[in-house]
């Protein structure tokens, strides 16, 4: 039962959080579909701008190094991890 008091913060945490969405889409209304749009754009090149400039940058070390695709491969995982992240931290603060 040592948990149940966090549980109640993140709950009520919660809770306000709604809240304060419900009141802003009160006062504002929904966006536009010409903004959604934006959005999705903004978000599909967050996460696909990353992994390029891993490739990009992977191909080039692994040309300088002889390595195969050691390189590329690293740096393209790299680059998805971090365009997700970037993706998923912009939709949380939406």
């Amino acid at each position: 039962m040592s948990g149940a008091p966090d549980q109640n913060n993140q709950l009520e945490k919660a809770v306000q959080t709604r809240k304060e969405r419900r009141a802003l889409w009160e006062r504002e209304g929904e966006r536009s579909i010409a903004r959604n749009l934006a959005m999705i754009g903004a978000l599909g090149w967050t996460i696909v701008i990353p992994p390029l400039i891993g490739v990009f940058v992977g191909r080039w070390l692994d040309g300088t190094f002889s390595s195969g695709v050691f390189w590329t491969l690293g740096l393209l995982v790299l680059g998805l991890t971090l365009g997700c992240w970037l993706a998923w931290s912009r939709m949380h603060k939406e």
